[in-house]
């Protein structure tokens, strides 16, 4: 499968289907069997997550994983905690352009994401979607190229899981890359520009937005599934 640069890719199937040991692998939590993992011309097929991360492969997870004790704000900024703290950096004072530098960087993302509004409240506090928004903010804070995401709009209202989507299609085309789990076909199908189907551990069909459904393959997976 492929993955466009600048483009949304979905990956459906029924449950059991793969899809998350299909991130797990491509994201390095997993180590591939057979195969080969192949980022922007390099092959990373045997790479560390933190060494696929420096090249600009970040994920998002089901459940969110925000660090809830801090603000918004913090959270974005935790992104390039490590800047300053090499002796040279502190004593010349370089660091506080950097921090400036980020903390603008971060207002940006959250007014573009639309939760400016909550920069000072605790991760704790926020909702099922606005934590779906922070975890693409944190994406971006380090400056991604491809964001994997498992199921962004699970649990989330439609007009904000319409809102998340239509956020994604802008940064799309802004030229970062997306591979998204979903089972949410009803609303998300509309944002893709590539459906893959999976069963069984394999790609059994790829298509465009709706016209994948009217696949016999796809159609006699997802009745398979609830047989």
């Amino acid at each position: 499968m492929e993955v466009p640069k600048g483009g949304i890719t979905l990956i459906i199937g029924p449950n059991g289907s793969g899809k998350t040991t299909l991130i797990n692998v491509v994201t390095g939590f997993l180590k591939a069997d057979a195969g080969r993992i192949i980022f922007e011309g390099r092959d990373i097929t045997n790479k560390a997550p933190h060494d696929r991360f420096k090249l600009g492969i970040v994920r998002t997870f089901q459940t969110p994983h925000p660090l809830k004790k801090l603000t918004v704000l913090e959270n974005l900024l935790i992104a390039d905690a490590g800047y300053g703290e090499r002796v040279s950096e502190a004593l010349t004072g370089k660091w506080l352009k950097r921090e400036e530098d980020l903390v603008d960087k971060a207002f940006n993302i959250l007014n573009f994401l639309g939760i400016d509004h909550l920069w000072s409240d605790w991760a704790m506090n926020l909702s099922g979607g606005q934590l779906r928004l922070l975890e693409v903010g944190r994406a971006l804070m380090c400056d991604a190229k491809l964001i994997i995401m498992d199921e962004p709009i699970a649990g989330v209202a439609p007009a904000l899981a319409h809102s998340i989507l239509r956020k994604l299609k802008d940064l799309a085309k802004e030229g970062i890359s997306f591979m998204i789990v979903e089972h949410r076909l009803d609303i998300i199908l509309d944002y893709v520009d590539r459906v893959y189907v999976m069963a069984n551990g394999r790609i059994v069909a790829e298509g465009k937005g709706r016209e994948i459904l009217n696949n016999p393959e796809v159609i006699e997976v997802y009745l398979g599934a609830q047989g």
